[in-house]
Order: structure tokens, then C-alpha cells, then sequence
């Protein structure tokens, strides 16, 4: 399957269209409405709620936007629900609610995220919750085995990779260095078989995306613009912006 024409067509608003100025928030119900009046395709997070829940949301803990604190994993998705995002009226969605308010208007990519160790639930709730989706929705990840698992939970979803150059900063150090080293020169692609690549700006142009690119046709998406020097190096580079902090 190649990656659909949708995927690039238009900028992808990084976490939905926020700001935090006007109160709000990434992930939140504001700020996917506001990509869908600017009809930006919209980027968000999955983490996974104690009994098994999709759920929006970045960080794998409450706190640096949200009220309360403690993992997402130690709390229910009906806990979660409760959550208010700070200093707003709104609360933290699950996967179904998300596709309820953006009902098939603007394309949506999904990242999965994960503790890599190997724990799937999230990708099989993820299938389930898609499955009754009609709307165009495209999954990634960080982790190469839930990209593997969304190509054998849903094959017919655009899949792709998230990387970077190095791995090398100390949020990485859970990881083993052949794991980091097939995540730089993307190994797994010939198990993963990912439909687009989604890479860091500031590391472009690196080897592997544009042997994607190039020589197997795949998408580049980039993430995450903000300034005029990345949006130069996006348009260069990449085939679409995952942005945040203007409007294109």
C-alpha cells in the first residue's frame, strides 16, 4: 500500500492548533477544534489508561498540564476523563472521543507511545476504536515494535516511523545500543514495512529518511516547525510540516 495523497496535502498541526496564550492547550478538545476551523490535518499522543484506554494525551504523567499527578498507566480512562487541562474548563479525551468531535473533516496522525517494552495493548485498543472510523487516520511511533503491531493490528492504516539522527540524550537510555542502532538506520523497515517517515527537523538531511524518500518513495513528514529557518529546511527536505506556534 502507498501512503495516501491526504497524509501531505496539508500542514499537520503538531498536538492540535494550540496556544497556551489564549488557554489552549496540546491534545486538548480546543485545540483539535482549532485545527479543524484552519483545516490542518491534526498530529496527537495515545498513552494508555490503567483498563486499557486510548487515551490523548503526551505525557505518560499528569501534571506539567494538567491537574492531579501519578502515571496515566496507575489511572483509569473514566479518572482520566476527569482531568481537567489547567487554568481550563476542558478535559482529557480518550481515542473514541477524539473521533467523535473530528468526525472525518481533516486527516488525523496518530503517535503511538510507548515504554518499549513491548507491551501492545494500546495498538489493539487503537484497531478497535479505528476500525468503526471512516475518517483518513495514519498511526507512528518511536518504537519499532508497535509499528510492527499496527501493521499486523491494521494493515489497511497509513503506518510510519518516528526517528531521529542519534539516540544518544539520556531519554534514550533504556534503550540497548542495537536497539538505538536499528533506530537510526531505520533496520526494521523491512519488518515494519512503514508507509511514511516522520523526522526531526533540526536533523535533516540525514541518510536514512532520504533513502526512504528517494529510493523507496516513502513520505517525509517533519516534525517540529517552529521557526522560519525549519520551515525553509521542511519545504527543502521534507514533503509536509508537522508545525506548532504560527499559523501557515
Amino acid at each position: 500500500m502507498r501512503a495516501p495523497d491526504w497524509l501531505t496535502a496539508r500542514p499537520v498541526a503538531h498536538r492540535g492548533l494550540h496556544d497556551a496564550a489564549r488557554g489552549v492547550i496540546e491534545n486538548m478538545p480546543g485545540a483539535v477544534t482549532a485545527a479543524i476551523k484552519g483545516n490542518f490535518a491534526i498530529e496527537v499522543d495515545l498513552q494508555l489508561s490503567a483498563d486499557g484506554e486510548a487515551m490523548v494525551h503526551h505525557d505518560d504523567a499528569l501534571g506539567r498540564l494538567t491537574e492531579g499527578s501519578g502515571p496515566l498507566l496507575g489511572k483509569t480512562a473514566a479518572e482520566l476523563r476527569a482531568v481537567r487541562f489547567t487554568a481550563t474548563s476542558e478535559r482529557m479525551m480518550s481515542l473514541s472521543d477524539l473521533c467523535a468531535l473530528v468526525a472525518g473533516r481533516v486527516p488525523l496522525v496518530i503517535e503511538v507511545k510507548s515504554h518499549f517494552d513491548g507491551d501492545r495493548r494500546l495498538v489493539a485498543r487503537m484497531a478497535e476504536v479505528l476500525a468503526a472510523y471512516s475518517g483518513p487516520a495514519a498511526a507512528m511511533s518511536f518504537d519499532p515494535d508497535q509499528v510492527l503491531a499496527l501493521r499486523q493490528s491494521m494493515p489497511e492504516r497509513p503506518r510510519g516511523i518516528v526517528a531521529q539522527r542519534d539516540y544518544d540524550d539520556a531519554y534514550w537510555n533504556k534503550l540497548t545500543p542495537e536497539q538505538r542502532r536499528g533506530m537510526r538506520h531505520l533496520r526494521h523497515a523491512f519488518r515494519t514495512r512503514p508507509h511514511f517517515v516522520a523526522f526531526w527537523v533540526d536533523q535533516l538531511p540525514a541518510t536514512a529518511p532520504w533513502i526512504a524518500r528517494q529510493v523507496f518513495g516513502l513520505p517525509l513528514l517533519t516534525w517540529t516547525v517552529r521557526t522560519p529557518e525549519q520551515r525553509q529546511r521542511a519545504a527543502r527536505y521534507a514533503d509536509q510540516m508537522i508545525f506548532e506556534g504560527f499559523r501557515p
